[in-house]
């Protein structure tokens, strides 16, 4: 992983499947995650075609198609999406010009940064799509925004 922590199709990945998981069995449309999540529609194709493939997703053709969760939203983590759409979570790829440092066996940066990854990687393996969901129905119906 380079650079962010949490890419763009990643972000939309996390959007729409909460929005499918708070609706249940329905079968949602991409057209309505667009107009709902105010997600643009090629980006939106694209992360549900690999949500898709990856067998997150069901899909339904036709008129009245969409997708549902194939996988229950307690068991779609974080972790799961980041890696979907970024490749594996790595803070520290200790390289020098494409070779890896001489110094990597004893390096104090390195286990620190090791650790902090650890860390991380746990707390993300923790977030489920379910939990997510339940968070934002809090804050929705906090605000008083029916859902």
């Amino acid at each position: 992983m380079k650079g962010k922590l949490i890419t763009r199709n990643t972000d939309y990945a996390v959007r729409a499947l909460c929005f499918m998981a708070i609706n249940g069995k329905e079968i949602i449309s991409v057209d309505k995650l667009v107009k709902e999540l105010k997600i643009p529609r090629p980006f939106l194709r694209k992360i549900m075609q690999a949500l898709n493939k990856k067998g997150i997703l069901q899909s339904y053709k036709g008129q009245g198609g969409g997708f549902t969760l194939s996988v229950p939203a307690e068991k779609i983590f974080l972790t799961d999406l980041i890696t979907t759409f970024q490749g594996p979570l790595k803070l520290n790829e200790c390289i020098f010009k494409k070779n890896i440092c001489h110094n990597v066996n004893n390096c104090s940066l390195k286990n620190k940064i090791d650790t902090l990854e650890k860390y991380i990687i746990s707390q993300l393996k923790s977030i489920s799509v379910a939990s997510l969901s339940e968070e934002n129905n809090k804050i929705l119906k906090k605000e008083g925004i029916p859902l």
